[in-house]
């Protein structure tokens, strides 16, 4: 007999018309049976695996960012050069990239001097654990704070007092963990990447209003490599990255005087009067905005 048939999935459909026939119709139904038994039996065990795997990932991620952050509280003195991009959304949803690149060298408890340059701004910073001093060299402005205490505070300070919250400043802290972790509820291990030449741990972390993610470097020195702030809250979900490189501790950092020589003419503005701590000029300020 001939049979006619067509192709459902991967079941046969079959018009049969005698015996033989049907035992190979009732042939072909049992075998695909058993063979997607076997796939869903398969993609079941794997779906359990997968959750195992979730959770060993976010053990793993958070593990690796507390030896980061022992290893970082751990140096009494760091130096380091940066770039950094910070992006900005226009009214018409552009988004814009600002370029910028410095140095830091940190003495643990309060010592600390930051140099940026940018497309728009040349400031230094320098904070000698009494006062902090900051100066515009493209302006010739200055300001100096009274600020007596530990890095930590300084960092609070100028984000409570005087509402200039510091980028990036929870990795200068002497508790990174603690600064990063709290607001944290999504976890994952990403595996790893490259930056700088050197090999990383990619980890990502979700808040209920940022992303952020860190590249940390493999081996006896875990320092960020790289750090990556997403504001879901802003349009177009722009991004703050900072890349680290020539990382230096102890020894091998240069001596510092945490001092910084005032220009000549220059003009002193009380604290109030300063710029955010940031990369954006005033033209990319929107009129009307403090």
């Amino acid at each position: 007999m001939r049979i006619r048939g067509r192709v459902i999935g991967d079941v046969t459909e079959v018009d049969v018309c005698n015996s033989p026939c049907m035992q190979y119709t009732l042939t072909k139904f049992t075998t695909t049976v058993k063979k997607w038994a076997t796939v869903l039996a398969v993609v079941g065990m794997a779906g359990a695996t997968n959750i195992s795997a979730g959770q060993a990932d976010q053990a793993d991620a958070k593990r690796l960012l507390k030896a980061m952050s022992d290893y970082l509280a751990a140096q009494k003195a760091i130096s380091f050069d940066y770039d950094v991009d910070l992006e900005l959304v226009s009214t018409q949803q552009q988004k814009i990239a600002l370029a910028s690149s410095g140095a830091l060298t940190l003495n643990r408890p309060d010592k600390l001097h930051l140099t940026r340059t940018g497309g728009f701004a040349n400031l230094e910073m320098t904070f000698d654990g009494k006062t902090l001093t900051l100066l515009g060299k493209n302006t010739n402005l200055y300001t100096q704070v009274e600020a007596p205490g530990t890095i930590d505070q300084l960092v609070d300070v100028l984000r409570d007092k005087y509402h200039r919250p510091v980028p990036a400043a929870d990795l200068l802290m002497s508790d990174p963990y603690k600064e990063l972790m709290p607001e944290v509820n999504d976890v994952k291990d990403l595996g790893s990447g490259v930056i700088h030449g050197i090999e990383c741990d990619h980890l990502a972390f979700r808040t209920k209003e940022v992303d952020w993610q860190i590249w940390i470097a493999q081996g006896a020195r875990p320092y960020p490599c790289r750090y990556v702030i997403t504001s879901k809250k802003v349009t177009g979900w722009p991004q703050y990255t900072l890349d680290i490189w020539a990382w230096k501790t102890g020894a091998e950092v240069a001596s510092d005087a945490f001092k910084l020589e005032i220009p000549a003419g220059a003009k002193q503005l009380t604290p109030d009067q300063v710029p955010e701590i940031n990369d954006i000029p005033a033209l990319f300020t929107p009129k009307g905005a403090k």
